[in-house]
C-alpha cells in the first residue's frame, strides 16, 4: 500500500458550477511528518482536510495513495444510538479488532483523556467537550497511518489538550503522518515539519515571521552519547533547544508533551544513550515573582 498521500493539481468548488474553494493544490504527505495548515476563516482549510481524508472528492486533479486514515471533524455528530464505549467498540471492530480487544483499547484511551467515567453514557447526553474526547479517541483507536485533525483541540479541557499533543507526538514517532488545523497559533508551535497557508484558493509554504515558541511547560534532559554522536532522528524532532556543554554531553529542552518520545528515542538508540537527569524547566514568570 502506498503510504504517501499526494494531491496533484487538486481543486474543489461549490457545486457543479460554483466558485472555486481550492484550486491548483499540490501537496505530498509522507509517513511520520507533522503538517500544519493555516489561513483565515473561509479559505478552505476544512475542505482541504476533507480531501486529505478522502471524505470529499476533488472537482479536478487527483488524490493518490491510500494510507489508513482517521479523521477528527470540526463538528462531531453526537446524536448516535450508542453509548460512548459502544460506539468506540463498534468502530474498533470495523478496524479489525475483536470486540473484547476493541473495548479494552477504547477504555484505555478514554481513561487517558479523563473520560472513562462516562464510557457507558449515551452519546446524545454527552457535553460538547465530552463528545470531542470521544471524537479524538475514535481516531486514535484506529492506529492510523494518516491522522487528520480539524480543530480537534476545540472544546477539550487543558489536561485533554495536553494528552492530545502527547498522542500526536507518539503517532508521528511511530511513523504516522499528522495534518492539523488549530485556531491557536501556539499549538505545537515549532514542532511541525511544514506549515502551509491557504490564500486565494491556493496553498503556500509559510511566509513571514517565525512561529511562536511552544506554549506550556518544558523539560530539560541531560544525556550522554558517543562523542561526536548525532541525536537519533526521533529525538531531534522532539527537541526545541539543544546544547553540548561538554563533548558527548547534551542538554536537551523539549515540550513536556514530547518528553516521553525523547527519552524512548535516546534509550532505544544503538548504542543507547545514558540519561543523566530529567528536570522541569524553571518558569521565568514564577522566578520573577519570588
Amino acid at each position: 500500500m502506498q503510504r504517501d498521500l499526494r494531491l496533484d493539481n487538486v481543486g474543489r468548488r461549490y457545486g457543479l458550477r460554483g466558485p472555486w474553494v481550492l484550486r491548483g493544490i499540490h501537496l505530498t504527505v509522507r509517513p511520520g511528518t507533522l503538517i500544519r495548515i493555516e489561513g483565515p476563516n473561509g479559505t478552505g482549510k476544512s475542505t482541504l482536510l476533507r480531501l486529505l481524508a478522502r471524505i470529499d472528492a476533488p472537482s479536478e486533479g487527483r488524490v493518490t495513495g491510500r494510507p489508513r486514515t482517521a479523521y477528527v471533524p470540526e463538528r462531531f455528530p453526537t446524536a448516535l444510538p450508542f453509548t460512548a464505549l459502544g460506539y468506540l467498540t463498534h468502530l474498533g471492530a470495523v478496524h479489525g479488532l475483536s470486540r473484547p480487544a476493541a473495548a479494552r483499547a477504547a477504555l484505555e484511551w478514554l481513561d487517558r483523556f479523563g473520560a472513562a467515567s462516562y464510557a457507558r453514557t449515551p452519546m446524545a447526553q454527552l457535553s460538547k467537550g465530552s463528545s470531542q474526547k470521544v471524537a479524538v479517541v475514535q481516531a486514535l483507536l484506529a492506529e492510523p497511518e494518516l491522522l487528520v485533525l480539524d480543530e480537534a483541540w476545540t472544546g477539550l479541557d487543558a489536561d485533554a489538550r495536553d494528552e492530545l499533543e502527547r498522542a500526536v507526538a507518539e503517532r508521528t514517532a511511530d511513523g504516522t503522518a499528522v495534518v492539523f488545523v488549530d485556531h491557536d497559533p501556539r499549538r505545537l508551535a515549532g514542532v511541525p515539519d511544514a506549515t502551509y497557508t491557504l490564500r486565494n484558493a491556493g496553498l503556500d509554504p509559510r511566509t513571514g515571521p517565525p512561529p511562536a515558541e511552544p506554549a506550556g511547560p518544558r523539560v530539560i534532559v541531560v544525556a550522554q552519547g558517543v562523542r561526536d554522536g548525532r541525536l537519533p532522528d526521533d529525538a531531534a524532532r522532539a527537541v526545541v533547544a539543544a546544547e553540548e556543554p561538554t563533548p558527548g554531553t547534551h542538554r536537551l529542552t523539549v515540550p513536556s508533551s514530547h518528553s516521553d518520545i525523547l527519552l524512548r528515542a535516546l534509550l532505544t538508540a544503538r548504542p543507547p544513550w545514558h540519561v543523566v537527569s530529567v528536570s522541569q524547566e524553571p518558569n521565568p514568570d514564577h522566578e520573577s515573582r519570588r
